[in-house]
This record gives C-alpha cells, structure tokens and sequence, in this order.
C-alpha cells in the first residue's frame, strides 16, 4: 500500500470524526505494511483537551504492540500535528510522520519541524507533508463551513 492509501484510512477516520461533530481529523499508525491503530478526534464527547487523533492512535498502538517505543511505525495524520502531538510523536519515538494539509489556524510546517527534526532531542522522525492535501483539507473547510451555517 502507498501513503495515499494508507493517509485514505486517516480521511475515513476524519469522517467518523465529522460525523460525531468533532474536528475531522483522523490517523492511522502502521508498522510493517499493516494499520496498528486507527483513531479520530475525540475531544468534545471524551471532554478531554488531549483526546486528538494522535495521542489516541498513539495510546492504541502502543496497547497493540506491546510497548510504548513506536520504533519502525509510520504515523498518517490529515492535518499537521499540533506541538503536543509533535512532542507526543518525539516521545513514542515513530520513525515517519506524514501528515494532509497544513494546520488551518496557522501553525507551520517550519514549526512543527523545530520540534520533530529538533536536532537537540535524542528522536527525529522523517516527515512527508501534503499526502491528499486538497482532500484533507476540503474535509475541515466543509465542517467549518457547516459549523458557522448552524
């Protein structure tokens, strides 16, 4: 399977997301050609400022897989990791983070490198940015558009 592949069980994660009126970002953590976790945002019905895509999909594989060193695993993501999930991704040690779109509120690609490229950490991951970006990023401009309708 491609990243593309892999980043269309994040958007159908994302679609969960949406469809339980959470922000529509979704992820999925593979290691070895197979999904080892599959989460979306959580953050309204868990009541939980904490419960993002990542840090759930993350807790999962780790669950999974025995440990909580994500060594070899790639985590797919549609929209760039916010900094606590960027540090979460450092601390989990995943090798490959590839993210959609760019956070639509502004933070950055040169931003979320500092943290998970930080040459002063003992983890760096490899990052591969804009997999399906035009989708992931129509999902989130649908939702908020609908959003501000209500």
């Amino acid at each position: 399977m491609t990243h593309e592949d892999f980043m269309r069980e994040a958007l159908r994660e994302a679609d969960s997301a949406a469809s339980e009126g959470e922000v529509p970002i979704g992820c999925v953590i593979v290691r070895d050609g197979v999904v080892v976790a599959a989460a979306h945002n959580l953050r309204e019905g868990a009541h939980d400022a904490t419960a993002h895509a990542e840090i759930l999909a993350i807790r999962q594989a780790g669950q999974m897989l025995g440990g909580w060193r994500l060594s070899g695993c790639t985590l797919y993501v549609t929209v760039e990791p916010c900094p606590m999930c960027a540090g979460a991704l450092v601390q989990s040690r995943v090798d490959h983070l590839v993210y959609g779109t760019e956070d639509p509120k502004g933070w950055s690609d040169r931003n979320l490198l500092e943290i998970v490229q930080n040459p002063g950490l003992n983890h760096r991951l490899e990052v591969t940015a804009g997999v399906l970006a035009e989708e992931c990023s129509q999902i989130m401009k649908a939702f908020f558009r609908s959003r501000r309708k209500s």
